[in-house]
């Protein structure tokens, strides 16, 4: 696999009215092309400014990131973000009319995305007339509508009840599979990211550093296969006593 990010040392230190507060220590990783890169740890743990740090989006106090190339890096937040008085087709837009690259090109293929992944009927609705789940896919596809070289996603399923969020999960891991795409994504879930991840890095409480990084091998095409693999649940323990030292 083509190496996109090398990660090497980083940390970021926060200078407060009480002193300076150390979130990330010394972090060293690297990201490959067309994976699905998972980091979980304990809530407040400083998963989120790191990939604020990847997004550019906050700045580094030490270490170094190298990118192989120039890159376009797509953000996903926690939730869908979706204007209530646009369309969907014009929540979908929103990115392009950010970069200033709302070509006729790009429209079409934003509106290809929205109706390969089902929204075909829905281009002239509004948000409040989709589930979460839909809204979800709209705001994946907002994302995906700016061609990103590397997804980063901020707990994209937090604020989804239990089955919205394993149907979800279903329909975001296919549209990356099927987009070719490489992803970072941060949660805390265990079962959440092993299954999703070919890879899973496990930071400490903070100020965050990495206790391991795991090679996820489950059988299975589907979250919801791997979630019945054989395996899922030795991979479950051992994720777990990393996290539970942290508690």
């Amino acid at each position: 696999m083509n190496k996109l990010l090398e990660i090497n040392n980083l940390g970021k230190n926060y200078h407060t009215k009480n002193g300076e507060i150390k979130a990330i220590d010394n972090v060293s990783f690297d990201v490959y092309e067309k994976e699905f890169l998972c980091i979980i740890g304990s809530s407040g743990c400083g998963k989120s400014t790191l990939l604020n740090i990847l997004a550019g989006l906050d700045t580094l106090s030490s270490g170094k990131i190298k990118k192989e190339k120039e890159l376009n890096i797509g953000y996903m937040l926690q939730e869908d973000a979706l204007f209530p008085w646009l369309t969907i087709l014009d929540n979908a837009l929103l990115g392009l009319d950010i970069k200033h690259e709302k070509t006729p090109e790009n429209i079409e293929y934003t509106k290809e995305l929205l109706k390969k992944y089902g929204l075909q009927d829905f281009l002239e609705k509004y948000p409040n007339q989709l589930s979460g789940g839909m809204r979800q896919r709209v705001a994946l596809i907002r994302t995906l509508a700016t061609k990103p070289d590397i997804l980063l996603l901020d707990e994209p399923f937090s604020a989804l009840d239990y089955v919205s969020r394993l149907m979800v999960s279903e329909d975001v891991a296919n549209i990356i599979k099927n987009e070719k795409k490489t992803v970072i994504m941060i949660t805390h879930d265990i079962s959440e990211a092993l299954s999703l991840a070919d890879r899973i890095i496990v930071l400490s409480k903070r100020p965050a550093t990495i206790k391991g990084i795991y090679n996820v091998n489950l059988e299975g095409n589907s979250p919801m296969a791997k979630r019945q693999a054989k395996g899922f649940a030795k991979y479950y323990d051992a994720l777990w006593k990393d996290l539970d030292k942290n508690v």
